[in-house]
């Protein structure tokens, strides 16, 4: 039985408790129908914790959740028929072949894709006849990719999907996550790359000793916050305490840089005094707050140092 939820996740005041420790502590989060969103913390800031509950293997100790309508905790048969789970390790038969393997999953699914097709998508197709054990750490990612999709998800969780790529796989896979957004696919996605988060998600959550500190759009969560980077060449023969700046500058490498909060305003006031003096400010860059310096200043710069060791235990 589906709950009257038009979101494709909704959840409210979410608690759970592991002894004396809580994994999370009153967690609200909405997602809607076709986005992608994806969950980024440090490891045992929760998102094992949460993700698992959305995909019911878990029950949370309190608040509401519901993912596609339904109570994921009651592990109905429709319910887990629409959605697709890709672990950061599956425990397949080393023996399966990788056909053999995507036909398995597909035949859980009322509606799956075409094997075919599946394969194709995520970079496999001629590799139908390898065994699992054979498959190098890049392939073995790419048919973990391969079997999510495999019964055509609405709801796809992607834990970590292009740990092990190299580059140009990564940049692979995120062709195919891409795609199945187009698809209309909703998407929920766990990462500790943040430049896959700021190519691929519509929406950023970001999770911390159990609570999402911050949510939104990667381009949009440091807007009314944080400061914009100017840099540029000082011109010839002018001190940098003549410039019509109320913002200390100072000097990186041959360049003067100042922050500011109000980045439209001070730009207009050095431009607009270097076009009456006829000065070019050579090399002249505005950098905005990126996603990457939105976390270490929300998470701390040690949680940064920590990505990319193995997952704490939820």
């Amino acid at each position: 039985m589906t709950l009257d939820s038009t979101d494709a996740v909704r959840v409210r005041g979410l608690r759970k408790s592991y002894g004396e420790r809580a994994a999370l502590d009153g967690v609200d989060l909405t997602m809607a129908r076709g986005e992608v969103l994806a969950l980024l913390g440090p490891n045992g800031a929760g998102k094992t914790t949460l993700v698992e509950i959305l995909e019911g293997h878990r029950k949370p100790d309190a608040g509401t959740v519901s993912v596609l309508g339904f109570d994921p905790t009651k592990r109905e048969r429709t319910f887990r028929e629409r959605i697709g789970i890709v672990l950061q390790e599956t425990g397949l038969d080393p023996a399966i072949n990788v056909r053999e393997a995507v036909d398995l999953y597909s035949s859980a699914y009322p509606n799956p894709r075409d094997a075919d097709e599946v394969l194709d998508m995520v970079g496999l197709k001629g590799r139908e006849n390898t065994r699992a054990k054979d498959l190098s750490g890049g392939q073995r990612r790419r048919l973990d990719l391969a079997l999510g999709i495999a019964g055509d998800p609405e709801l796809v969780f992607l834990d970590e999907p292009t740990t092990g790529f190299d580059p140009v796989a990564r940049r692979d896979a995120w062709k195919v996550i891409a795609g199945l957004r187009d698809l209309g696919k909703t998407i929920f996605l766990t990462t500790h790359y943040l430049d896959e988060a700021q190519e691929l998600a519509d929406r950023v959550a970001i999770i911390k000793d159990g609570e999402i500190v911050v949510e939104g759009a990667p381009g949009e969560l440091g807007v009314g916050g944080g400061e914009t980077e100017i840099l540029f060449v000082p011109p010839d023969g002018v001190s940098l305490k003549a410039l019509p700046l109320s913002e200390a500058v100072e000097t990186l490498g041959d360049r003067a840089q100042l922050r500011t909060t109000t980045p439209t305003r001070t730009l207009a006031a050095l431009c607009g005094w270097a076009a009456e003096q006829d000065i070019e400010l050579n090399r002249l860059e505005v950098r905005r707050p990126s996603l990457e310096d939105i976390y270490l200043e929300l998470v701390g710069a040690s949680a940064q140092e920590r990505q990319q060791e193995p997952a704490a235990a939820p």
